[in-house]
């Protein structure tokens, strides 16, 4: 299933919420592979929230980078290679190999350490992968950013 039949197919959620969180720092995509930018989102949500799955898949990392708490859940059937969510910082609750359901508890929020901030206050950074690109979490969203239409046969 690609990422087109993927959307068509179940209406994804937010990791955190509801309600919706807001978005504190919205996606950037980066010039290059290390250039600067900000490679998610951040959403607004004190520690202790519970992560849900955005969408359902496999886990396939929960653990520790950079003293930060990760957790990547790849998306079966969304092309080659596959999507992957990555949600940081987390303490994961679920293990590698866990197959999950859109909207299962899979982590809870934790507040990165001291050396590591990035965010004005907690918050969650989602991210989205294809291989090593990053894109925009918001595709996976049915209700993700407004795009204006043409109006026709108004007077």
């Amino acid at each position: 299933m690609h990422l087109t039949t993927l959307l068509l197919t179940a209406a994804l959620i937010w990791p955190v919420g509801p309600p919706r969180p807001e978005i504190l720092r919205g996606w950037e995509p980066p010039a290059g592979p290390y250039g600067p930018g900000h490679r998610g989102l951040d959403l607004d949500a004190p520690p202790g929230t519970p992560v849900h799955a955005a969408a359902p898949g496999v886990v396939t990392f929960a653990g520790r980078v950079a003293g930060r708490g990760v957790l990547t859940i790849t998306l079966p059937d969304t092309g080659d290679p596959p999507l992957r969510t990555t949600y940081e910082p987390v303490t994961p609750t679920v293990t590698v190999g866990t197959t999950v359901t859109r909207g299962q508890p899979v982590a809870t929020l934790t507040t990165p350490p001291d050396d590591t901030p990035h965010c004005p206050a907690s918050c969650l950074h989602w991210g989205l992968l294809r291989g090593d690109t990053y894109l925009n979490p918001l595709l996976l969203l049915r209700h993700g950013p407004s795009r204006l239409l043409p109006v026709t046969g108004l007077p």
